[in-house]
């Protein structure tokens, strides 16, 4: 029973590191990147659609997304998602692919933007923290059942927060890099 709540804290932590590397990866940074508009849908006959899989995504430069549309009726729809988006792209619309460029990123929008990392790091932290109480909660749990000993209890317990340390480190790696990213972008 212990075992199965360590693994199970684990890979629940696990999933907040993947979720907090998504969230991130959508985040603009002054470098090209297709991974910029994976939280961006578009109407595609009446489903929210991932523009990913309405459209081939490439980066030619460093500072350019070229959008081609498998069904070029939806240029037009597509300029209009990545324009309200809040990327603050302008595309260019040459009638058959979009040319997004990248522009350098202003000191006051980087700011911004870490000020961003850190508020989803934060999240993150709050989640893994909400994790590890739960499953000392399910062990305490186990313990009042009587169905693990004191002694096994505390190892657990022990065992969690290790968890709970190497993944909060996780964390703090993923936003410093992400950080080093933004403001080294020039």
């Amino acid at each position: 029973m212990i075992k199965e709540t360590v693994e199970k804290t684990k890979a629940r932590m696990a999933k907040a590191i993947d979720d907090l590397r998504q969230e991130l990866a959508t985040l603009r940074t002054g470098r090209a990147s297709v991974s910029l508009f994976d939280h961006l849908r578009v109407d595609y006959y009446g489903v929210p659609t991932p523009l990913s899989q309405v459209a081939t995504l490439g980066t030619p430069e460093p500072t350019l997304v070229t959008v081609q549309p498998w069904d070029p009726s939806l240029l037009a729809v597509l300029d209009k998602v990545i324009r309200s988006s809040d990327l603050g792209l302008n595309p260019v619309n040459d009638g058959k692919i979009l040319r997004v460029p990248i522009p350098p990123l202003t000191e006051e929008r980087r700011k911004d933007l870490v000020k961003h990392v850190h508020k989803v790091l934060e999240n993150h932290r709050t989640a893994i923290r909400n994790i590890r109480r739960d499953a000392n909660e399910e062990l305490k749990g186990l313990l009042k059942d009587k169905k693990t000993s004191e002694d096994e209890e505390k190892r657990a317990l022990e065992q969690i927060q290790k968890l709970t340390d190497e993944f909060m480190g996780k964390l703090e790696e993923q936003g410093k890099i992400k950080e080093a990213e933004i403001l080294g972008a020039r």
